[in-house]
């Protein structure tokens, strides 16, 4: 077969594979280039996720006819006055975006300079269809309708509609967060789901994208070193979530997913954090061009360093440094069950010994119910004083040689559970044991039918944003099934009206927030198992008991019992050991008998 040279609309439709791979992908480029034609405004209107419409309008510079033509011409740009690439400083360089988008959809540009005569150019699938003077007001709008309709091979690779325009979201919300003085509105299907103001500070801009609550919970950052600047605000460790989709980076104001980066901010956060969860940060690494490469991946989402060491250093330095400034600051954020103390009528107090703590109930009594059983959520167990641990014993301790794991004979820094086992002793993560007995509870129901539930006596509201609410309600059915009852609740919030019996009195609000992180983040490319048993793991995260809960003898026993009789119980759901063993050889050792 001979080589031939290929036409000009078959280049584009390749180099559209590059850099238009999704709705999202057309609109971070379209907004890029409002942004470097110095708009202090720019409005984004999205149909059916972006599928069917996407609309940038800004109060940028504009364009004449003459440059208008020019920009739908492949490799055509006024970002790079010279041959200097290294030296670029705007969003965009390459010239490929209009070009592409035109010839996979149909492409609307109306634009004007100030003071002169405004002009509409049509593209349709590569063709010009359209091409006069027009009445616009100065700046820029441009249309892009029926993306990949043309294209069925690359349509039917898009998502639901709801999913792209979740992508679109994350581009415009870090677009945003890059740019504090320009004004953003994002527009869905006629609602306004976005809308930050210009001249916000930049932790005032990245708390109004992500988390109100990250205002207070966070320790700003302003560090330079080796010509390397880095500000941003950094999350306290206590302010984590469950994936590291909330961790922004940008690199000279460019938003970036770079591996060096994120790794810098894992070690930073690395003695401070579960190895499950993640920080949550923004930050703005501020760098001479010359010392960086952009010009690495085709949708400039990517950059590489000179001297990537000094940048990783930066990063880990920068952050550790503001968090120990940050001092003994944790959370805050009030715990549901103090708040619920404001609202509860007054109960005559309980003396300890009319309350003896109940056993956990055992695997085999965990049997999937029919019907509902109501819920107060206040709470109704007495946690001993701290100052006592002593306890009448409601019935004789068993004796140590009786059970593999032994008998409880006490507990560590309210978090391990110290028993006496016939050939040594045992010691037993608390949290990590009951998170895998709650697991194996969870698959044992699901596979028996589903898992019983309870219904909340006052529903839950736990606000979130957009995406997130749209993630849980297309999965709501799935949840129902592990026992967990949620429905809208207008756009951002979501109502909890039943949860899993066997979580008792869990965090409602810090799991449906992980579930939700969870199922945006691993969702599209899991099996059905794996996505029950990723949903079930963070339910049992959420519902075992936690470290620095004081627990009686009887609960102590009860735990370990359920762990001799359970599969797997040696490992937690993440891979770390429940318990471990010293036996009497050992304990001899170190006190030098043997």
């Amino acid at each position: 077969m001979s080589i031939r040279r290929l036409p000009e609309h078959l280049v584009n439709r390749i180099a559209a594979g590059e850099v238009v791979e999704r709705p999202a992908s057309a609109l971070k480029e379209l907004v890029e280039n409002a942004i470097d034609a110095g708009a202090g405004r720019i409005l984004v209107r999205l149909a059916g996720g972006g599928i069917d419409l996407i609309e940038v309008s800004d109060d940028g510079c504009g364009m004449g006819p003459a440059d208008m033509a020019l920009a739908l011409e492949r490799h055509a740009t006024s970002k790079l006055p010279d041959d200097r690439i290294e030296a670029v400083t705007t969003l965009g360089f390459r010239g490929e975006a209009l070009p592409s988008i035109a010839s996979v959809a149909r492409l609307s540009i109306e634009s004007r300079p100030a003071g002169a005569e405004g002009w509409l150019r049509t593209v349709d699938n590569g063709e010009v269809v359209e091409d006069r003077p027009a009445a616009v007001p100065p700046g820029t709008r441009i249309r892009v309708e029926g993306l990949f309709a043309r294209v069925p091979a690359r349509r039917k690779f898009l998502r639901s509609p709801r999913s792209e325009f979740a992508a679109c979201v994350d581009q415009v919300r870090r677009l945003a967060m890059a740019r504090p003085d320009i004004a953003f509105t994002l527009e869905n299907d006629g609602r306004r789901v976005l809308g930050v103001q210009a001249g916000e500070s930049r932790p005032e801009r990245v708390a109004a994208l992500t988390d109100r609550a990250l205002a207070m919970n966070s320790v700003g950052l302003d560090w330079e070193r080796e010509g390397m600047r880095l500000g941003g605000v950094a999350g306290l460790p206590t302010f984590h979530r469950g994936v590291a989709d909330h961790q922004y980076l940008f690199v000279n104001g460019r938003p970036v997913k770079d591996r060096l980066l994120s790794g810098a901010v894992r070690g930073a956060y690395a003695e401070m954090l579960a190895r499950d969860r993640h920080a949550v940060v923004a930050l703005f690494l501020d760098v001479d061009p010359d010392l960086i490469d952009v010009n690495v991946h085709p949708a400039k989402t990517e950059v590489r360093f000179r001297d990537p060491a000094a940048a990783r250093g930066l990063i880990v330095g920068g952050l550790r440094r503001a968090l120990d400034e940050a001092g003994f600051r944790a959370v805050q954020r009030p715990a549901a069950d103090a708040m619920a103390a404001w609202t509860t009528e007054p109960v005559a107090p309980v003396t300890p010994r009319a309350a003896p703590a109940m056993p956990l109930p055992p695997l085999a009594e965990t049997s999937v119910s029919p019907g509902f059983a109501f819920h107060d959520k206040r709470p109704t167990f007495f946690a001993p004083p701290p100052q006592a641990r002593a306890e009448v014993a409601v019935e004789p301790p068993p004796a140590s040689t009786e059970f593999p794991l032994g008998a409880a004979r006490g507990q560590v820094a309210r978090t391990y559970i110290v028993a006496e086992a016939e050939d040594g002793l045992v010691l037993v993560d608390q949290h990590a044991a009951h998170e895998r007995l709650v697991l194996e509870r969870m698959r044992a129901a699901m596979a028996t039918g589903g898992v019983a539930r309870q219904a909340l006596l006052i529903p839950e509201v736990v606000e979130l944003d957009e995406i997130a609410c749209d993630a849980l309600e297309d999965k709501a059915e799935e949840l129902a099934e592990f026992g967990l009852e949620l429905e809208r609740f207008g756009p951002r919030a979501m109502l909890v009206r039943a949860v899993p019996a066997m979580l008792g009195q869990g965090d409602v609000i810090g799991l449906v927030t992980d579930l939700a992180d969870e199922i945006r983040a691993h969702d599209a490319a899991l099996s059905l198992k794996e996505r029950i048993d990723h949903v079930a793991a963070t339910m049992a995260c959420h519902g075992s008991v936690r470290a620095g809960r004081v627990l009686s003898v009887v609960e102590m026993n009860a735990l370990l019992r359920e762990m001799e009789v359970t599969p797997h119980s040696g490992q937690c759901n993440h891979g770390r050991p429940t318990w471990i063993k010293l036996a009497h050889g050992d304990i001899e050792k170190l006190f030098g008998r043997k």
